[in-house]
């Protein structure tokens, strides 16, 4: 069977995140099938002399990047294979099915509390299992994918660290089963969108806000008397909404906290934000006391109950 090694695997951030949440608030441990593409990222420019070039030997190798796109968590282990680690095919084909079209098998991943970041015996068994059978059952090739037929050996180990952490920490390792040597070899994780490396494709961001734009200060100056009456009129309603939320802080205050005048003003300010905690606090007593409130209620409507069948 034709697998070339992976340069790497690379997921994205969201995923596995998504990966990572669903293996944390399960009661125990997790397996789950990997979906993807496998691109070939080797350049086509060659160059055009016949002289000697010592990259030439290695232009022929492609570099492959395997892109997890989706995947799928049984919340359980032994979801489409046995205790001795043979695949349920019939099991593979109903995960497919249920996840649509365009979803192309790559892998699968394991999740388990406190254990080494290597395969176990099973889960060897497992993935030579799958490269093996379940090539034939990709029906739905990613479209994205230069190597339709690449077998699925791709596999993820997830696992907790071994003592208790003031952070709770997730590791996880990657790994390619390769059926022409029968063995794993690690491979490097590329997450995107996440990383300094990144940075560059938020450049085009434009951020938007959907609170209204007023201004720091209203000037009696011809600008103003230009105005139409509704704008005039929208925007005294959005100042009165902004000061009964401030109590009085007006925007026009709050631009001198911008100048030379600053720290005449900042205990002001200070006192402002003491003012919205103690509203908080307020609230925040208001809830504890309905909750207890509707607790006591319950509670009532229980032994009530209770009374009528006779069991109190």
């Amino acid at each position: 069977m034709d697998d070339p090694p992976l340069q790497k695997i690379a997921i994205s951030g969201p995923t596995l995140a998504s990966i990572i949440q669903r293996f944390n608030s399960s009661n125990g441990d997790v397996d789950g099938l990997l979906f993807g593409h496998v691109t070939d990222l080797t350049p086509s420019d060659l160059p055009d002399d016949d002289g000697p070039d010592l990259s030439s030997s290695r232009s022929d190798l492609p570099t492959l990047v395997a892109t997890i796109t989706s995947f799928f968590c049984s919340g359980t282990v032994n979801s489409f294979y046995d205790s001795l680690g043979r695949v349920d095919l019939n099991a593979i084909r109903r995960f497919l099915d249920d996840g649509g079209p365009g979803r192309s098998l790559i892998g699968w991943f394991m999740g388990r509390r406190r254990t080494p970041l290597r395969p176990s015996m099973r889960e060897s068994s497992v993935t030579a299992s799958l490269s093996n059978k379940a090539l034939n059952l990709v029906s739905h090739v990613d479209p994205l994918s230069s190597s339709p037929n690449f077998p699925p050996g791709v596999f993820i180990v997830f696992s907790t660290p071994f003592s208790d952490q003031l952070i709770h920490t997730h590791d996880h390792r990657a790994f390619q089963f390769r059926q022409s040597t029968g063995v794993f070899e690690p491979k490097s994780v590329d997450v995107v969108n996440i990383g300094p490396a990144f940075r560059g494709h938020y450049n085009a961001f434009s951020p938007s806000s959907p609170f209204p734009w007023l201004s720091c200060g209203w000037s009696h100056s011809e600008d103003k008397s230009s105005e139409s009456l509704n704008q005039v009129t929208r925007i005294s309603k959005e100042q009165q909404g902004l000061d009964l939320c401030a109590e009085g802080f007006e925007s026009g205050r709050l631009s001198r906290l911008m100048g030379s005048e600053a720290a005449n003003y900042t205990s002001e300010l200070e006192g402002l934000y003491g003012k919205m905690l103690a509203k908080l606090e307020g609230l925040a007593r208001l809830v504890e006391q309905s909750s207890a409130r509707v607790l006591e209620q319950e509670n009532r409507t229980v032994k009530l109950r209770l009374k009528v069948a006779g069991l109190e």
